[in-house]
This record gives structure tokens, C-alpha cells and sequence, in this order.
């Protein structure tokens, strides 16, 4: 069987933060996920997808994403009832994230409005991160252009420029 949930969207409000009795964190939040499709009157549509997050994870979310962030969830589905206050069952199904992903740098999280991120004592650093490859890849992306001087780049990734490529065992996921 096969319950397996990827989901990209926007978070439709601040994640709810909450601890359990016995002191575990767990998140509800809401993302945003457009339709590949316009409707009718050629507007996209968006479906709503209620979502929750435990221990770790659920604090990261919540304290570093806030209403609009770009998000990825990947998870699975799950569906729980309890008893409502007018005592009918409520059934509820959302998605148990496993993996959260934050898609915006901060950088894009610092034009949200003023209020937002004020005491991330993060903020600041992404602007002065530098972004530039080592070294050492700088040295063998210069020494691969001079190897194919005149030669059109090949748009496939997977063909053998003539070099010996060293993996061990370790490497392999397998």
C-alpha cells in the first residue's frame, strides 16, 4: 500500500503552535496549493490543505515561517474522529507532515510586512552570506572549460567526458 503526500504551496496563516500534555510540540497550518487549471472564468483555483507537524519539526515551523512562506510538505494522509461539543462524531483528514521544506531564503521573508521575523536574530545573515562555490570547484569548472575550448556543451548531463570517475562503495544510497 502506498499513502505518500508532496505538496507546494503557501501557508495560509502564522502555523498554530501548541504542546501536548506531556510536553510534545505539534503545528496545524493550512497551505495554499494551486490548481494546474483555470476555471471557467480563467482564474486559477487553489485547493486547502490542512496539514499538522510534531516535536522539532513543528517549532521550526513555527517559528520560522509566518503567513505566505513558501513551503514543500512531504507526508502521508491521515484521518481521525472525535466527538464534536453537540456529541456527533467529526471526522478530520489532513496530511502528517514527515519532511518540511522552507522554499524562500530569508532574504524574501524580510519585505513581509513590518511585524514579521522582528526578533530572528537570522534575519540579517542571509544578506551577508557569501554565495560563491569553493574554491576548489571554481579550479575544476576552469579547468573543464579549457579542456573544451571551441567544443559546444553537450546537453546531456550523463555523457562521458573521458575522465575516470572514483566512487566507492560508501557513496552508494544502496
Amino acid at each position: 500500500m502506498l499513502n505518500r503526500v508532496v505538496i507546494v504551496g503557501r501557508l495560509t496563516r502564522d502555523p498554530d503552535l501548541r504542546y501536548t500534555p506531556s510536553g510534545v510540540a505539534v503545528a496545524n497550518f493550512t497551505v495554499a496549493a494551486n490548481r494546474p487549471f483555470r476555471n471557467q472564468q480563467g482564474e486559477q483555483e487553489a485547493d486547502f490543505i490542512n496539514c499538522v507537524s510534531w516535536r522539532k519539526q513543528a517549532e521550526n515551523l513555527a517559528n520560522y515561517m509566518k503567513k505566505g512562506s513558501l513551503i514543500g510538505v512531504d507526508g502521508r494522509i491521515q484521518t481521525r474522529s472525535y466527538e464534536g461539543q453537540d456529541g456527533k462524531m467529526v471526522y478530520v483528514t489532513e496530511v502528517l507532515a514527515e519532511n518540511i521544506q522552507f522554499l524562500e531564503p530569508r532574504s524574501s521573508q524580510q519585505q513581509r510586512p513590518s511585524g514579521y521575523n522582528q526578533n530572528d536574530p537570522y534575519q540579517h545573515q542571509a544578506q551577508t552570506q557569501n554565495y560563491a562555490p569553493p574554491q576548489q570547484q571554481q579550479y575544476q569548472q576552469g579547468a573543464q572549460q579549457q579542456d573544451h575550448q571551441g567544443q559546444q556543451p553537450s546537453s546531456n548531463p550523463f555523457e562521458s567526458d573521458g575522465q575516470q570517475i572514483n566512487i566507492s562503495d560508501d557513496d552508494l544510497p544502496f
